[in-house]
C-alpha cells in the first residue's frame, strides 16, 4: 500500500502515471498512482488533508513528522497520515526515499504556513490595499494610453497629412488619402488595444495571486490565454501545406480586389473613361466583378479548407445551400432588377421620378431597394423587382438638355378671341421665373367644350425638382393676366352668362389680409 491514507498497493513504477500536488495555487511535489488508485486521484487526497490541517489552527507545524517504515515513509500531523512516500515517489524524483520524505515534510511545512499567513486579517487588509492601488493604477493607465494615442494620431495627421494628400494628388491612387488614414488609425488602435490588454492582463495576474481562493486562477491565466491559441497553431500546422496556399490565394485576391476598386473609381470620377460605358455604371460593375472573383476563390479555396472534407461540414454546406435556396428568390430578382435598371439607365440619384403612383426624388439607389423623396418631403421605399414591374417616367432625364414641359389647361367662353387668349397665357408664362424664353413657350387649342374652349399652356424648365412651385407661380400669373384684361375663365365648370364677366379688379389683387409686395428700392 501508499499508506493506509493513500489506498494503493506498492507496486513497481513501470505503467504508473504522475500528479502534481497543489494548495493554494503553489506546487509541492508529484506523486505516482496506478489504475486502481490514479495519480490525479491521490494528490487530490493529499492536498485535501493538506488543506484541512492547515485549516486547524490547533495543530502546530512542529507536529508534523515523518515516520520511516519498511517499504514506505510516512508523514503525520499528530495521528492523522498525509501521505506515504514509496520507492516509486523516490525513482519519479531520482533521490533516496528517506530524503525524499524529508524534503516533501519540510515543503508541507511551508505550505501550511503560507496557507494560515495567507488568510490572517492583516495580509488579508494588505493584499486588499495592494488590490485597490492596481485597480487605480490600471485605470490611470488605461486613461494615460487613451489620451497618448489621441495625442499620438493628431501628430500624425499634422506633420504627415499634408504629403498623404500630396501623394493623392498625384496618381490614379489603388489607396486614396482616407483609406491610408483609416489604415493608420487601424494600426493605432490595434496598437493601443495590445498595451491595455497587456496591462489587465498583468493587472489581473498581480489581484488574483495576492488573495488565496484566486491565487489558483492568476497561475492559470496564461495557461487560459495560451492554451486555445496553442490548440489552433497545432491544428493549423497539421494543414501547414493547406493554410499556406489559403493565405498566399487570400492576400492575391484581396490585392487583385484592391486594384479592380481603385480601377473603377477612377472610372466613377472620369479619370479613366470608355465609349458607351457610362461612369454610374462603374460601381455596380465593380461589385459584381468583386461577387465573381470571391465567389470564384472560394471554390478554388474549399478544398484546401482545413475539415472540408468531413461529415459535419458537407452537412452544414447542404443545410446553408438549402436555407439560400428557400429564402433567396425574392432577395435575387430585386438584385437583378436593381442591376438591371442600372444598366438600363431608367433614372439616377437627383432624378425625378414617378413610379406607379408615387412622384419624388431619386435620394438612394441600393442593391434590392429604391428610396425616393416625396413631394411632401416623405421617403418612400420601393423593391427593385417592383419599379422593374412598373412603368417609370423620368422628368429629367430629357430636361438636362431639352427642357422639360410643364403644361396647365384653362377654359375660355368662345366670345373671347382666341389670339388673346394665347396671348394672355404666353404673358402669363413669361412672368413666370424659372421658366425658360427658348424654346419659346406654345399654346394649344386642346378641345373645343360645350360652353368653353380648352386652351394648353406648355413652357419649358430645366428644374424638375422646382415644378411644384413653378406650378404655383405659373397659375397665380395666369389670374392675374385674365384679371388684367377682364377675361373671365370658365373652368372647372360653367354654369350661365353673367351681366358682369366674374374677375377680380386689380385694385382688390391685395384685399386684406393679403398685403401687397414692398416697392423696390430705387438705386443711388
Amino acid at each position: 500500500m501508499f499508506g493506509q491514507g493513500d489506498g494503493v498497493p506498492a507496486l513497481p513504477a513501470e505503467g504508473i502515471e504522475a500528479a502534481t500536488v497543489r494548495v493554494d495555487g503553489y506546487d509541492l511535489f508529484p506523486v505516482r498512482g496506478i489504475s486502481a488508485y490514479p495519480a490525479t486521484r491521490r494528490a487530490r487526497d493529499i492536498q485535501a488533508r493538506i488543506a484541512a490541517i492547515a485549516s486547524d489552527p490547533s495543530i502546530s507545524v512542529e507536529e508534523l513528522k515523518a515516520v520511516s517504515g519498511a517499504d514506505r515513509e510516512q508523514i503525520f500531523a499528530g495521528e492523522t497520515m498525509i501521505l506515504a512516500v514509496v520507492d516509486a515517489d523516490a525513482e519519479l524524483a531520482g533521490i533516496e526515499r528517506r530524503l525524499l520524505a524529508e524534503v516533501y515534510l519540510g515543503r508541507i511545512r511551508e505550505a501550511i504556513e503560507t496557507y494560515r499567513r495567507d488568510r490572517s486579517p492583516q495580509v488579508l487588509l494588505i493584499n486588499s490595499g495592494y488590490v485597490l492601488a492596481a485597480t487605480i493604477i490600471l485605470a490611470l493607465v488605461a486613461v494615460g494610453l487613451r489620451a497618448a494615442f489621441r495625442r499620438l494620431e493628431i501628430a500624425i495627421a499634422h506633420r504627415y497629412g499634408w504629403r498623404i494628400d500630396g501623394l493623392k494628388v498625384k496618381s490614379v491612387e489603388l489607396l486614396d488619402a482616407e483609406q491610408i488614414w483609416t489604415a493608420v488609425r487601424g494600426a493605432l488602435k490595434l496598437a493601443h488595444a495590445l498595451l491595455l490588454l497587456s496591462a489587465v492582463y498583468w493587472y489581473l495576474n498581480f489581484a488574483l495571486s495576492l488573495l488565496p481562493w484566486t491565487r489558483k486562477l492568476s497561475y492559470g491565466l496564461l495557461h487560459m490565454v495560451l492554451d486555445p491559441v496553442r490548440a489552433i497553431g497545432t491544428g493549423l500546422l497539421t494543414y501547414t501545406d493547406n493554410v499556406i496556399f489559403l493565405v498566399i490565394l487570400f492576400f492575391i485576391v484581396r490585392y487583385v480586389l484592391r486594384l479592380l476598386r481603385g480601377f473603377f473609381s477612377a472610372v466613377r470620377k472620369g479619370k479613366v473613361t470608355f465609349a458607351s460605358f457610362e461612369p454610374e455604371w462603374a460601381w455596380p460593375t465593380y461589385r459584381i466583378i468583386r461577387l465573381l472573383v470571391i465567389v470564384f476563390a472560394i471554390v478554388v479555396a474549399y478544398p484546401y479548407i482545413p475539415g472540408s472534407d468531413s461529415e459535419a461540414f458537407k452537412g452544414i454546406s447542404i443545410f446553408l445551400g438549402v436555407l439560400f435556396s428557400l429564402g433567396s428568390s425574392s432577395v435575387i430578382s430585386n438584385i437583378i432588377a436593381g442591376y438591371t435598371m442600372t444598366y438600363r439607365r431608367a433614372f439616377k440619384v437627383g432624378d425625378r421620378v414617378k413610379i406607379g403612383e408615387t412622384v419624388g426624388d431619386v435620394a438612394e439607389m441600393r442593391l434590392l431597394v429604391t428610396h425616393l423623396r416625396s413631394l411632401k418631403n416623405e421617403e418612400v421605399v420601393i423593391p427593385n423587382s417592383t419599379i422593374l414591374n412598373n412603368e417609370v417616367v423620368n422628368y429629367s432625364s430629357l430636361a438636362r438638355e431639352d427642357g422639360l414641359i410643364l403644361h396647365t389647361t384653362v377654359g375660355i367662353g368662345y366670345e373671347i378671341p382666341w389670339r388673346q387668349v394665347e396671348a394672355m397665357l404666353l404673358l402669363a408664362a413669361e412672368r413666370t421665373g424659372g421658366l425658360l424664353k427658348d424654346p419659346q413657350p406654345f399654346v394649344l387649342q386642346k378641345s373645343l367644350g360645350d360652353f368653353a374652349v380648352n386652351y394648353e399652356l406648355n413652357a419649358y424648365c430645366t428644374t424638375p425638382r422646382r415644378t411644384m412651385s413653378l406650378y404655383n407661380a405659373l397659375h397665380q400669373n395666369i389670374q392675374d393676366v385674365f384679371n388684367e384684361y377682364g377675361v373671365q375663365i370658365m373652368t372647372p365648370a360653367y354654369e350661365r352668362d353673367t351681366e358682369q364677366p366674374k374677375v377680380v379688379p386689380k385694385d382688390q389683387w391685395y384685399a386684406p389680409p393679403a398685403q401687397p409686395p414692398a416697392p423696390e428700392k430705387q438705386g443711388s
